[in-house]
């Protein structure tokens, strides 16, 4: 029986991720999330992996925890901004997408 490393998880998700297969990834990742809780970048993909599975309460969540452990995280600011505006919510979304903008120099 082969053992598989968080390393080998979060790889397979990725491989998921990239097929543009979310909710497998999100599924592989939550189980790596449990190992690795602090990992921010496990953190951000399965926010990704929420984000375009349509998961958008959970995208919403897991960016919000990441913006709290590393508030210059700039694309989970912008991912946040999109978040929002995708569930209705563009008065909230602003700001984050106007903070992204000011992060990376870009144009809101």
């Amino acid at each position: 029986m082969a053992v598989h490393t968080a390393a080998d998880e979060y790889r397979m998700a990725k491989f998921y991720f990239d097929s543009k297969a979310y909710s497998d990834a999100a599924r592989m990742l939550e189980g790596v999330l449990a190992e690795e809780p602090a990992n921010l970048s496990v953190r951000l993909l399965l926010a990704r992996s929420y984000y375009h599975s349509a998961q958008l309460g959970r995208a919403e969540a897991e960016l919000l925890r990441i913006l709290e452990a590393d508030p210059a995280e700039d694309y989970a600011r912008l991912m946040l901004g999109r978040t929002l505006e995708r569930q209705g919510r563009a008065e909230e979304a602003r700001p984050h997408l106007r903070l992204a903008a000011a992060m990376t120099g870009e144009t809101p």
